[in-house]
This record gives C-alpha cells, structure tokens and sequence, in this order.
C-alpha cells in the first residue's frame, strides 16, 4: 500500500488525507457528524479498511465479516454529497453517490444511509440504494 498521509483524501474534501479521513481512520479522533462519518467511511472502503468499517457500523446491523477482497476489485473514483438531514440530536442521514469501475466499466452507487448517534459516537445503521 502506498503512503497516503500527504495525498489528498480519497473522500474528496481536498484536504490531505492525514488532516481529513485519515484521522478518524487511525483512530485519533471520532467523527463529530453523520457526512463526517460517511466521507471516512468512503475512505475506508477505498483503502480497503475493514477494520473501521466494521467498527463504525452499529452493532444491531453489523455484519459479523466484511469481505472486501472480491475480484476484479473496484477503483473508485469519487464521493458526491447529495444532501444531508439531522432530525434529531442523535439521528441523521446522507445521500450520496460513489463512483466506481470494474473492468473497465463504471457504475455508480447512489445510497440514503441512516446514522444514529450513541454515547457521543455516530455509527452507520443502513442504506437504502437509490435508482
């Protein structure tokens, strides 16, 4: 893997990544809302970091493995933020599109997921996929 702390984050934000996701993916800070916690989560998809992803998704809807080594692996190519919404303190959900190829190939995933903020922690509960 190559060394991403001077890169710009693969969430988009135009910040490098060791100011942007990459702090929350090594564990230094938590994500402080739903779009924050959604951008590193994209990142972590990215940079093919289980271990956050699983640790960032609620335990009432974690699955108990995520395997992110299917081949051909995606390349993604970019994170768009549709729109956001915060209904309560502790409730909130993003719309976004990733972009992706395989093979050649691109795709687009467009997604509403759900966050639910517990102990001062956002986690991701579900996505409903769009279109």
């Amino acid at each position: 893997m190559t060394d991403t702390t001077l890169s710009p984050c693969p969430c988009g934000s135009g910040t490098p990544y060791e100011h942007c996701c990459g702090r929350f993916l090594d564990g230094a800070h938590q994500a402080q809302n739903a779009e924050t916690l959604m951008r590193s989560r994209y990142s972590a998809f990215v940079l093919h970091r289980r271990d956050y992803l699983l640790a960032t998704w609620h335990p009432r809807t974690r699955p108990t493995s995520l395997d992110l080594a299917e081949e051909p692996q995606p390349r993604w190519l970019g994170l768009q933020i549709k729109q956001q919404a915060r209904p309560s303190p502790d409730t909130a959900s993003v719309e976004f599109v990733a972009r992706y190829k395989i093979g050649g190939r691109a795709f687009r995933m467009h997604e509403i997921s759900q966050f639910v903020r517990e102990d001062d922690r956002w986690f991701y509960v579900v996505g409903e996929q769009l279109e």
